[in-house]
């Protein structure tokens, strides 16, 4: 988020009153889930933020005592195989676990290192937590994350650090880049004076944590020329490379959002750190964050005070080709018409999941992006309060649990637990449907509080299994495992006994084809 001096104008809207906490999940239908306006995503669950341990709503920190929760991160357990939600307060990080989307488990809290701050950044680095905060002296939190393993619910309940790297006094944001072990501060205030002079321009304060609990320093390195403050980086996603340049294949590559531009650094030896290149763009006002596509042949970035300025009327997400690192430059941009600002973003598959304050969870699709075209195909809104050109609303998401299943934190109204339509987050993930031949029809009746049925017909004989799977991508029932001929339709039934309400996907599998549909039951 920006730094204090930008965001003046949320202290008006700081005292609004945020919506009742939501007890169960609830199916998009007819544009609603809830009371949330949406469209192809479900909510499946919610805490506000008090509820995970913030204070009283309008009681948080100075200047914005609205703004109580802030940045959202993963972690799968490898081991266990469970699912946790690392949620940033203003107070301190908050976990939880996700296992059951439909029912999650609050674990406790790990408390500030110093005193609370509106901001505060959250990663997951290999098996533990990572936390940096704008708080005097907080530095890096270092959390074992597989403390978390057997805990039963307990929001009450109280952690301390492991340990901390005290080299930064503060920092806006963190980065990690899970292959290299590597983790950078960036807009950061280094502590002391025993470090290089490029530690005090507030780019990328590197620290290697190969041996997590014991952090070491390995460099810093900046855009001086074109960093907003003499070099200052707000966020960056840092990658081991394997895009379609060849010459930097396997090499530390950081792309920067330093204010002004989209800088590339070769990070490989963080202490001399090259500058490749950088990217502007037409009515540049803050450039804020962005996300690599995964073939890393385009960088998607925002600007988050391009429409409060109004250097652009709408909302719009910038899309840089970065296939020659040497020379990068703009495509195209996407406007989505909406008059709201944008936050942070991530990539999966050929979604683009963005958190865009007051317009809340907005999802791209991507797979026509070489042809200079996005196209907005699901949304949530987790403000519903409003939907302007104010800096209240969604902060940040994590849908890297895959399934569609997406974890976000919004500032006010909090922590959401939300599934993407199925269907969509498969497709997209370039495992789309293939029905050439075979039809497969809708369930009917859907929603529905009993079970449903499913009508199949084939080009050809051949074996079909259909099952039934819930929103955790788990299996929970067996539909049919048996033949299907040409000719005739072939019925398939859906029991509802015993399954909590909720969102289900009926996945059917042929030689030929595999189909799914998604089926909501209501009690």
């Amino acid at each position: 988020m920006l730094r204090a001096l930008a965001v003046l104008a949320f202290a008006l809207i700081a005292t609004l009153t945020a919506p009742a906490s939501v007890a169960q999940s609830a199916a998009c239908v007819d544009g609603t889930a809830g009371g949330y306006a949406c469209d192809r995503i479900d909510l499946v669950a919610h805490f506000t933020p008090q509820e995970l341990g913030a204070p009283p709503e309008g009681a948080c920190p100075s200047p914005y005592p609205g703004l109580c929760a802030n940045d959202i991160w993963g972690w799968e357990d490898s081991e266990t195989g469970r699912r946790y939600a690392i949620v940033g307060l203003a107070v301190g990080t908050a976990f939880v676990d996700v296992t059951t989307p439909s029912a999650p488990v609050r674990l406790g809290m790990l408390p500030t290192a110093t005193v609370p701050s509106s901001w505060r950044d959250v990663k997951a680095l290999g098996d533990v937590a990572l936390v940096v905060a704008e708080a005097s002296d907080h530095g890096i939190q270092v959390f074992d994350l597989t403390r978390l393993r057997g805990l039963s619910e307990d929001p009450a309940r109280r952690f301390t650090a492991d340990a901390r790297y005290t080299g930064v006094r503060s920092a806006h944001n963190l980065v990690v880049n899970e292959s290299s072990q590597m983790a950078y501060a960036v807009g950061s205030r280094v502590a002391g004076t025993s470090f290089p002079a490029a530690c005090s321009s507030r780019g990328l304060h590197a620290v290697d944590f190969s041996d997590p609990l014991n952090p070491v320093f390995a460099g810093c390195f900046s855009d001086a020329v074109d960093g907003g403050d003499s070099g200052y980086t707000h966020d960056a996603q840092c990658v081991t490379y394997d895009g379609p340049d060849a010459d930097y294949t396997g090499r530390e590559i950081c792309f920067a959002s330093n204010e002004n531009t989209v800088s590339i650094f070769d990070a490989t030896d963080p202490a001399r750190a090259v500058l490749i290149s950088k990217v502007a763009y037409p009515n540049s006002a803050y450039t804020h964050q962005g996300w690599l596509t995964e073939d890393g042949r385009y960088f998607l970035a925002n600007d988050e005070l391009d429409e409060y300025y109004g250097r652009v009327a709408t909302q719009r997400t910038l899309v840089l080709d970065v296939a020659d690192l040497d020379d990068p430059g703009l495509d195209f941009i996407y406007d989505s018409g909406m008059q709201t600002i944008d936050h942070n973003l991530y990539v999966l598959g050929n979604l683009a999941y963005e958190s865009n304050y007051e317009a809340g969870l907005r999802v791209l699709d991507l797979s026509r992006i070489a042809d200079g075209e996005l196209e907005e195909v699901a949304w949530f809104d987790t403000y519903p309060l409003d939907t302007s050109i104010n800096f209240a609303g969604q902060w940040s998401n994590y849908p890297y649990f895959g399934d569609g299943l997406v974890i976000a934190n919004d500032g006010e109204t909090g922590f959401f637990v939300l599934q993407v339509d199925p269907l969509l987050a498969t497709s997209a993930s370039g495992e789309a449907p293939t029905e050439t031949t075979a039809r497969l029809s809708e369930p009917r009746p859907n929603p529905s509080s009993g079970g449903a049925q499913l009508t199949l017909r084939v080009d050809a004989v051949q074996t079909v299994r259909a099952e039934l799977f819930d929103v955790a991508g788990r299996r929970v029932a067996s539909v049919y495992d048996g033949t299907a001929s040409p000719g005739a339709d072939l019925t398939l039934s859906v029991s509802g006994a015993g399954l909590p309400a909720g969102v289900y996907v009926v996945r059917v599998v042929g030689e030929t084809f595999q189909a799914s549909r998604r089926l909501v039951l209501t009690r």
